[in-house]
């Protein structure tokens, strides 16, 4: 009986560390903190983080896919895309309308973007966000999964950090990224959903993918471990009354 109880015990066990180690993590913070973080997480699980620059000679582009050779970016309602210079950011944007809080209907107000190989880490710039039209979270969803927070701001002051060529002033301009080491994704959506704000994202664009569960797992909440605890008495308990 204690061995079956020990086997049953080593099976929970095994089913919740399994389950905490697919790793989700993200990345809100100012352009050049957020680049270094978003690196030294890729590396640190030992990936190789590729970057690509919209870089200024794009200005004159116009049109409904954007093509990057590694990937392509379109509206996800399909719509034109215009590329355009907005404050320090390191290269081009496309402007972003929120039009929905709604979680199902939002993703129309954002980006697409379809990668040629898998990736399932992703990072890039924004501006003017947090700006109004309070509460503003953005989002990034992998392969049309759950939307991942990678940002939210209830204060326009949340929306402020050092810029990215002169650190000592504040600007809205930030960096954003998401990473899941569940498995790997050939398209990444991105929206908001503050409506009637002004939205960029672009400038560089930074992705790698990632070894399946190579990201440190997240601490499990006190109360996640007591459940786990008390599931486990129980299960004792009734094998007890059994015998």
């Amino acid at each position: 009986m204690r061995r079956r109880l020990a086997l049953a015990t080593a099976g929970a066990i095994a089913l919740w560390a399994a389950a905490s180690h697919a790793t989700i993590v993200t990345v809100f913070d100012g352009i050049t903190a957020g680049v270094n973080n978003f690196n030294a997480t890729v590396t640190a699980a030992g990936g190789t983080p590729t970057a690509d620059q919209w870089d200024f000679s794009l200005s004159s582009f116009q049109g409904t896919v954007f093509d990057r050779g590694a990937y392509v970016v379109t509206r996800t309602n399909g719509g034109t895309i215009f590329l355009f210079d907005y404050g320090e950011m390191s290269g081009r944007v496309i402007s972003i309308a929120p039009t929905s809080r709604d979680l199902a209907l939002a993703p129309l107000g954002g980006l697409t973007l379809t990668f040629d190989n898998p990736i399932n880490a992703i990072g890039f710039e924004i501006g003017d966000w947090a700006t109004c039209c309070f509460p503003s979270a953005l989002y990034i969803s992998f392969d049309g999964g759950a939307p991942i927070q990678v940002a939210v701001a209830n204060t326009s002051s949340q929306g402020l950090f050092p810029g990215r060529l002169n650190p000592s002033s504040l600007v809205y301009e930030i960096f954003v990224a998401a990473f899941d080491d569940s498995g790997s994704f050939t398209t990444v959506q991105f929206f908001g959903d503050g409506v009637f704000e002004t939205l960029v994202m672009g400038g560089t664009i930074r992705y790698a993918l990632l070894d399946i569960g190579s990201l440190p797992p997240t601490v499990p909440e006190p109360a996640t471990l007591g459940l786990l605890a008390l599931g486990l008495l129980g299960l004792a308990a009734a094998r007890r009354r059994r015998s």
